[in-house]
């Protein structure tokens, strides 16, 4: 989501957030990296959208050890598939920094690539997919193993958002969030197969491991709408309530659950993707937004977007344990050592 829209929910958020510490959300300042795999976990990364950053945070001394100056309003990032380099895609800078998942150094910055503010590798490793949230279009490059080449813009609807592909990488889904659609386009021929509406502002959309539903969260509304793709047109199949701007997913590793952030809410719902329910919820003040969740999926990271911390989560106790001062508006957030995507 562009940061104009973000601006729309902060009172709310950090009335919300005001409340949920005061409630006891925030636990008690303990170390959570597990001891036996400390010295070898790799550092987490946050993206700081409005201070054009990245910091770097070491999981054993849960401080920002370094911060590393990219672009502008960088908002997500991805591996790529030779898993050495970090990609944080730069929105207004048109530009992608690449650092080392391991040391964080900076390796190079590739520019020319248009308004990237959402991006994914298809699972064969051979498009790499970026959504224009400015400019509404969405962008399909080959990839090289070394450069993005530009295979095809495809404009859409109303400002682009999030992305999923399949995992027989020959669709991308994508959604609009200000004409609140959900658009289908063929990798191969680059063509937009179907547009179908939706709820009030979609984010971040996630596929079952089966491919035959896509969970999108309702930012501007109260829950996750899940469609049937076996179905010819797409239809709405459940409903799933979950808090108010329900907007980013994260995978529990299972290859059965998965998390949503609800930022207004500012909780984090546990959903079972065979009943299509919410199994599990967790605290998250100040606008939870991005996640990841470590190796073993005891710890979930996630960027409280208004309060400029990186916030971490017991799952076992479903408590906040830690929140790691961070820079302005943390959106994504990253580590290698991350439980599967599935």
């Amino acid at each position: 989501m562009n940061i104009s829209t973000l601006l729309t929910f902060r009172a709310a958020s950090l009335l919300i957030g005001a409340l949920a510490c005061a409630c006891g959300w925030v636990g008690a300042q303990t170390p959570v990296a597990p001891a036996s795999s400390a010295a070898k976990l790799s550092p987490l990364f946050v993206l700081n959208s409005l201070d054009a950053s990245v910091s770097v945070v070491d999981p054993k001394t849960w401080k920002e050890t370094q911060r590393i100056p990219t672009g502008k309003e960088p908002h997500h990032l991805y591996l790529t598939p030779d898993e050495k380099s970090l990609i944080i895609a730069n929105a207004a800078s048109d530009s992608l920094t690449f650092i080392d998942p391991h040391t964080a150094q900076v390796q190079r910055t590739v520019r020319g690539i248009i308004d990237p503010y959402h991006l994914r590798f298809s699972p064969d490793m051979k498009w790499f997919v970026t959504a224009a949230n400015r400019l509404n279009h969405v962008d399909i490059y080959r990839w090289d193993g070394n450069q993005p080449i530009l295979a095809k813009r495809v404009f859409t609807g109303k400002t682009p958002s999030h992305l999923w592909i399949d995992s027989a990488s020959t669709k991308v889904f994508a959604t609009m969030q200000d004409s609140d659609e959900l658009v289908a386009i063929d990798l191969n021929t680059q063509n937009l197969l179907w547009r179908r509406p939706t709820g009030p502002m979609p984010a971040d959309v996630f596929g079952t491991s089966d491919n035959r539903y896509l969970l999108v969260g309702m930012t501007g509304g109260k829950g996750v709408e899940v469609y049937d793709l076996s179905t010819n047109p797409v239809k709405l199949a459940h409903y799933i309530p979950t808090g108010k701007g329900a907007h980013a997913f994260r995978s529990a590793g299972d290859r059965r659950h998965v998390f949503v952030s609800n930022r207004v809410e500012n909780t984090i719902s546990k959903i079972d993707t065979q009943t299509f329910q919410v199994v599990d919820s967790f605290p998250a003040p100040s606008g939870p937004d991005c996640m990841d969740l470590s190796s073993d999926g005891r710890w979930l990271f996630v960027t409280s977007r208004w309060a400029r911390k990186l916030t971490v989560i017991d799952t076992a106790t479903r408590h906040v344990v830690r929140q790691v001062p961070v820079g302005k508006s943390p959106h994504g957030v990253w580590t290698l050592d991350h439980a599967p995507r599935q």
